[in-house]
This record gives C-alpha cells, structure tokens and sequence, in this order.
C-alpha cells in the first residue's frame, strides 16, 4: 500500500475514534429522553407528529407490542412503495416521462427498501422517476435506518432494565431518530456532498453536444440528498445503477472519503450509545473494539488482494506490455480518481455495514477480494454492521460467547447481571440460523431452476457461482450490493431475493425483540469471584473467535466452491 492510502485509511480510522463517542452519546441522551437546548426546535414538531398520529409517546410497549408495530409499519411502507412505483408514470414530478414499474420488479424494490437492503434490479437514473426516489425510496432510506436504531435500543432496555415488563415505545423511538438523528446528519451530509461537485436538482435530462460532435443525454435530479442519507442510514440505494462510482453521486477523492466515514460513523457511535444506555462505558469500549478489530482485518486482506493483483499479469515477468495493464494494482473495474486502496477500503466499509453502495465493480475484484466482501457480509454484517441492526447481531454473538464461555467454565453465564438461561439460548440459535438457512437454501436451489442456469448467470464455472453467492448473500444481510455478472429481473430471482430479504430483516428482529423482553423481566445477579469479565480483551478476543468460528462453519463450503477455487485457478 502506498504512502497515501496509509494516510486515508489512519485517517478514516482516527476520524471514526474521535467523533464516533460524541455521536454516541448525543444518541443515548435522545433514545432516553434526557431534556437538551435542541428541544425547542424539535419538541414541537416531534408533539404534531404524535398529535396526528394519535400516540402517546409515554405509553411503553410490551416485546410483542413493539414487534407487531415494527411489522406493521413495515407491511403499510412496502404497500405505499408498490403502488408509487406501479402508478410512477401518471404522477407528476417524472420529467422523463418513466413508465410503470412492472409488479414483480415494483414488489422487489420496495421490499428491499423497507428492509434496508435497496437491492436495485433496475436502472434508477432511466426507471425510476424523481416523486419516486423522493417520496418513495429517500423516505424509506430514513424510516429503515430509523427502524434499525429502534430495534437496537429496544434491545439494549431490556438488558438494563430490572424486572419490567415493556421496552418503550416504538412510535416515539422512530420519530425521535428521524428528527433528531438522521435528518440533522443527511442535510449536513447533503451540504458537503453538493460543495464537493454532486448534482442537486429537479431536472430531467439534458441534451449536450460533446467535443467529437454527438449528442448525449445528462441526467438531472435529487442525487447529494439522497446519497448522503443513502450513506448515512447505511442503505446503498443509488440513484445511478453506477452508484458511488458515479461522478454526479461521488465526484472526488474527498467526497469518497466522506462518504466512506458517513456510512460507518452511526454504526460505531451506537457502541458507544450502549455503553451510556446500561450505564457501563467500558462495554460500549468493548464492543466498539471488537467492530473495529474485524473491519480493519476485512479493510487490510481487501486492499493487500486488490494492489497485489493478478498473478498471471505478475508471472508475465519481461514483458511490459502486459505487466502495465496492472499498474499500482488490479484497476479493472475502478474509477481512476480512487484507485485499488480507496475501492478495496470502501469495499470492506460497504459489505461490512449493510450500506450496499459501491464506488467500484466488485465483480472486477480479484477472486479473494471478491471473497472477502461476501465474507463480510456472511458474518452477519456486525463490524460495525448498519444502523442498530449490526449491534444486535454483535450482541446476539457476546450473549453467545458468555454461553459458551459459562459452559468451559461449569457456571451459569451472565452479561451485564443477567443470566443467560434456556430460553435466551434458543432465541439466539434461531437468529443465528435464519439467515444461512434462506442464503443456502435458495442458493442451491437456483442451481437446479433452468431459467437461472441459462438466462440469470452470464459466466460459467466458479466465478458464476461466486456471483450467485454473492446476490443471495447480499439479500440474506440486507445489504444490497451486488456482484453484477447476472439478471436478476427474472420472476424466480425477484421473489426468492424479496423473500431472502424478508427473512434476513424480520425473522431477526422478531427474536431480537422477544430476547430483549426476556432479558428486561430478570433481575441482576450482584457479580462474584466467578463472574466473567465482559468488557475486557479478553472477552473481546472471545466474541471475535465465535463470529469467525460460526461463519467459517456455515459458508466456508461455499466460499471454497466460489472465490477460494477461482483464486487457486489462476
């Protein structure tokens, strides 16, 4: 790695350190409620939004409750989307006159944007009109990542609570993280985006003339909003089916470097938000560690495959022809003003959150690259993960630690006071072996679906299978980035991706919630001689193992078949 993207990464890194507590405590004090000077810009609009909706923020809500309303506002969000998308060329705001959505593609779409995984099998900049992305997709950018942080801090009541019963109210949680927390950050986020050279406006496409003579069609519209929300609330729905590769999206060095810090900086402040929140920072230093300990090895192995290139090109010895077709580093599929330690570096950052956006042709990636970013997804995206969901599922993994942890040492296992009983246990096996089980198990399906073999994979032989791997991996996490090399318009990829996504957002958040209300009604068990430490390296060294060890059991097999086998081919 050259000098300069020492410099980059350091840099990200020390950014992240040193604003990450700050936003995790602003966070903490709005999740709890604990009065600041900005009450009097929010307080009035967040008592009109209750008074129209007709809800009493005060109201706490039982696990079951806070569920049943998280899929309720899920199930009436991916309805209104549909229809936007289905009625999009017969509302106004469509300067280039789009038509319909089609129903299979209508559904896809909006279920990947109320999951959070904004799976895009469309062209936004030509299918998509701008009431659309505003009204339809930017909301839900908003609402989705809101949901996330929600569910988080349900999560995180019912480990500091002492015998109750409820995990506060859904409704207040999500308008509070709208008004308080994402919007704020999108509109600062939008404002350097547009001072960096992204496209803001409400135009349609214009005509030019280029220099060679021809005409070509430039696209206008709503993109350095959308964009900063889209990294902010880690949700990777572009409004160019080139994403953050695109000028108008990305345009410099700075701007990606920007956006790279927005779609981490909430995941790793929220470590510090569970510290404040069960009244014992050194957990939230904990956790935050073992996020930065993961995505800094995802964020080196990414890089050292991308500037170590292709082997063939690196045998070809003598011959300069074909060894300056990989100077610096694989660049195929790169933008030039990033080159392969910026791609490699925002790469890991994207699939190790669920943000999904890409500012480099994943596909282009060298065969362990590639591997690496299905990798990080695999994990169950919690280093550092998105917005709230990528801190439950490290949660999930320390309540799983502390178990197996409680087993070699014969005692029963606790975390923050808690005991980790029956119960617990098998909600968190459920969470742990739901995503794998719809990943792997439409995976192998599709092997056998003839529509799949003969029109959806482009490439034959390994790397079509690491392109398959890496869509249903993409769905299963919520992630929404994509491989590329494949149609996924077909009707069999449409549904079965939509159910993956389903599954690998609500099938988690249900146990998630019901752990949350099982862990709120125990009481805590004063610690003794025997209690294990759970805010030490130790323990942190501990969480890391087990997320490795559970990944390497369930997808190494498949890895082998996908990127491991090509990388060995070459």
């Amino acid at each position: 790695m050259t000098a300069a993207g020492w410099v980059q990464l350091l840099g990200l890194i020390v950014l992240i350190v040193a604003t990450a507590p700050i936003l995790g405590r602003y966070i903490a004090n709005v999740l709890e409620g604990t009065p600041t000077r900005l009450d009097r810009v929010f307080g009035p609009i967040e008592r009109l939004v209750f008074r129209v909706c007709r809800v009493d923020p005060e109201r706490e809500q039982r696990w079951n409750i806070y569920a049943i309303s998280v899929l309720a506002f899920s199930a009436v969000s991916v309805l209104f989307l549909y229809l936007l998308q289905r009625l999009q060329g017969n509302l106004p705001f469509n300067p280039t006159n789009v038509a319909d959505m089609t129903p299979g593609l209508a559904f896809n779409t909006a279920v990947s944007f109320v999951t959070n995984t904004n799976w895009q099998s469309y062209y936004p900049e030509t299918q998509m009109s701008h009431i659309v992305q505003v009204m339809g997709l930017t909301v839900q950018n908003f609402v989705s990542a809101a949901v996330g942080i929600a569910v988080m801090a349900a999560l995180i009541r019912g480990m500091a609570s002492v015998g109750k019963t409820t995990l506060g109210n859904f409704w207040a949680d999500l308008v509070k993280i709208v008004f308080r927390v994402l919007l704020p950050l999108a509109f600062v986020g939008a404002l350097a985006l547009v001072a960096g050279g992204a496209i803001q406006n409400l135009s349609g496409f214009h005509t030019v003339t280029t220099v060679t003579g021809t005409e070509q069609s430039i696209p206008g519209g709503p993109f350095a909003s959308q964009e900063a929300i889209k990294e902010i609330g880690t949700n990777g729905g572009g409004t160019f089916n080139a994403n953050s590769a695109h000028p108008f999206e990305n345009p410099t060095p700075v701007t990606n470097f920007l956006e790279n810090y927005a779609l981490l900086i909430i995941p790793f402040s929220l470590a510090f938000t569970f510290g404040r929140m069960v009244k014992d920072k050194r957990q939230g230093r904990a956790v935050f560690a073992v996020m930065g300990v993961i995505l800094i090895g995802m964020m080196l192995a990414a890089v050292f495959f991308e500037v170590g290139g292709n082997p063939r090109l690196d045998q070809a010895g003598a011959d300069q022809t074909v060894t300056a077709l990989s100077p610096g580093g694989n660049m195929e599929g790169k933008e030039q003003r990033f080159g392969p330690v910026a791609s490699g570096i925002f790469a890991a950052s994207t699939t190790n959150t669920s943000t999904g956006a890409v500012n480099s042709m994943h596909d282009s990636y060298t065969p362990l690259s590639g591997g690496v970013a299905m990798l990080g997804m695999q994990l169950g995206e919690v280093s550092p993960g998105g917005t709230g969901t990528g801190l439950n599922g490290l949660l999930v993994f320390a309540l799983l630690s502390v178990f197996i942890a409680g087993l070699m040492v014969g005692r029963t296992p606790e975390y923050l006071g808690k005991k980790i009983q029956a119960s617990e246990v098998k909600l968190l096996v459920i969470y742990i072996l739901m995503m794998p089980a719809v990943l792997l198990g439409f995976l192998a399906a599709s092997m056998f679906v003839d529509s799949v073999t003969t029109t959806t994979i482009f490439n034959p032989g390994q790397h079509g299978f690491s392109e398959m791997l890496y869509a249903f991996s993409s769905a299963a996490n919520n992630n929404g980035s994509a491989f590329a090399g494949i149609t996924a318009t077909t009707e069999w990829m449409n549904v079965t991706l939509a159910i993956c996504m389903l599954v690998g957002r609500f099938f988690l958040i249900v146990p998630t919630l019901a752990i949350a209300g099982s862990l709120a009604r125990k009481h805590k068990s004063p610690e003794g001689p025997g209690t294990f430490p759970t805010h030490t390296p130790l323990f942190g060294v501990l969480v890391i193992g087990v997320i490795i060890v559970v990944g390497a059991l369930t997808f190494l097999p498949a890895l082998a078949l996908g990127p491991i086998v090509e990388q060995l081919s070459l």
